[in-house]
């Protein structure tokens, strides 16, 4: 049940930042639903690859070529689905950070979940 709701979220967060960012646009409800099914398989399966060829690249950047990674795994969504367009490399950096932290705020508003770091105290 919680990975549903948190799937509603990140589709939810994705027809926010349609607003946010006008370099994005998403279609409507379904394309947002496809979205974040095929935006969570990339990450889960492209991402992880990607951190590693890059780890030098990642370790001399003290982490932040991370972003860019991110920005590279949503402009690969936009270039995979209809109705999801990207307009470019800076769009997809800062959608993808828009995401991040919308989809955050939503599951903090929503499940009341904190960010991993507040259960280790």
């Amino acid at each position: 049940m919680k990975v549903l709701l948190t799937w509603l979220i990140n589709s939810l967060a994705l027809l926010i930042i349609r607003y946010i960012a006008p370099s994005i646009q998403i279609k409507g409800i379904g394309t947002a639903l496809i979205v974040t099914i095929v935006l969570g398989l990339i990450n889960s399966i492209i991402r992880p690859v990607l951190i590693l060829f890059t780890m030098p690249l990642t370790v001399l950047t003290l982490g932040l070529f991370v972003l860019v990674i991110n920005a590279l795994c949503f402009w690969l969504c936009a270039m995979l689905l209809r109705g999801f367009e990207v307009s470019g490399f800076w769009s997809a950096f800062c959608g993808s950070i828009l995401y991040s932290t919308v989809s955050y705020l939503l599951r903090v508003l929503i499940l009341g979940q904190r960010f991993a770091i507040d259960r280790w105290y």
